[in-house]
């Protein structure tokens, strides 16, 4: 079942923070339709809060059985046992006729009982061992080539890593001719990869600028650690069918959380060819959003 509430804030972000701190859900859990945008006005007049409607679903409550009906056995009273007018008198007890005493007689001896001899217990089977994965060999990396582009990008990342407090070490390759792609390597590289991957967007950004910034041909500089983007791309194609599917079911806009160009384009593309849903941007960047818009097809 499916339930909504009202909030308002100063911007559309406060509105939204507000619902999810009066729901207890995280952004994820939830839809997001703006209602109104918020007005600054003249001087403060005419001036009006956001306003967004959060909905969220909610387990289907079984309706209470109704109790069973009094059959017409039920309903007769149950027999009383009759009442006695009178007590019932008691036979008087016979006197007990006095027995000779006999005399008592040895017990036979008993024999003590032969010890008998403890079942053997019988050895469980040994379990063997799991066999032990092997171990995977380490990726190999090869070393740049002196005076490349690939060098040049190395370089750079390793000295503003060791700037950041960090010992791991970027590994630069050719992705394409327009594209070199970079993996980290080390220890506490979830520190580099920071919330949502900023940390890490962050350091691909300067990379990219700095590569570029006297280049007449533009390089794009990927970088990578653990994996971390194809497992985001993952996610962010799993969160776009399921708020596709809520917009077909509830026919309704869903407009998700700020993401970043990159981001924002596999949303376009996983959804590209769904039926009766569209795809569009809104808001300024860093606070660019996509709404998934119900659009019945023809």
């Amino acid at each position: 079942m499916n339930k909504s509430i009202v909030t308002t804030g100063k911007t559309i972000d406060l509105a939204i923070a507000a619902a999810l701190e009066q729901l207890g859900l995280d952004r994820d859990s939830v839809s997001v339709q703006v209602l109104e945008n918020a007005r600054t006005g003249f001087l403060g007049i005419g001036a009006s809060p956001a306003k967004v409607e959060v909905s969220y679903e909610v387990p289907d409550e079984e309706p209470p059985k109704p109790a069973p009906a009094l059959t017409s056995a039920s309903r007769k009273p149950k027999k009383q046992a009759p009442k006695l007018e009178k007590p019932l008198e008691m036979p008087a007890e016979k006197p007990a006729v006095e027995q000779p005493a006999r005399k008592p007689q040895a017990a036979p001896k008993k024999e003590a009982p032969k010890k008998a001899e403890a079942p053997r217990k019988q050895e469980a089977p040994k379990k063997a061992a799991p066999a032990q994965k092997p171990a995977q060999p380490a990726k190999e990396y090869a070393p740049a080539e002196a005076g490349s582009l690939e060098e040049t990008v190395e370089v750079f990342l390793k000295g503003l890593l060791e700037r950041m407090g960090s010992d791991a070490v970027p590994h630069a390759s050719r992705k394409d001719s327009d594209t070199i792609y970079v993996e980290l390597t080390g220890d506490d590289l979830g520190v580099l990869i920071g919330r949502r991957g900023e940390t890490l967007d962050a350091i691909q950004h300067l990379a990219n600028y700095t590569i570029n910034k006297d280049s007449n041909k533009r390089t794009r500089i990927s970088i990578d650690a653990e994996n971390y983007r194809g497992k985001r791309e993952e996610a962010l194609q799993h969160l776009a069918t399921k708020m596709a599917a809520k917009a077909v079911r509830y026919k309704r806009n869903m407009t998700l959380e700020p993401m970043n160009a990159y981001e924002r384009h596999v949303i376009h593309a996983a959804l590209q060819s769904y039926p009766d849903v569209t795809t569009y941007s809104t808001g300024t960047e860093p606070n660019r959003r996509i709404v998934v818009a119900y659009q019945k097809g023809e």
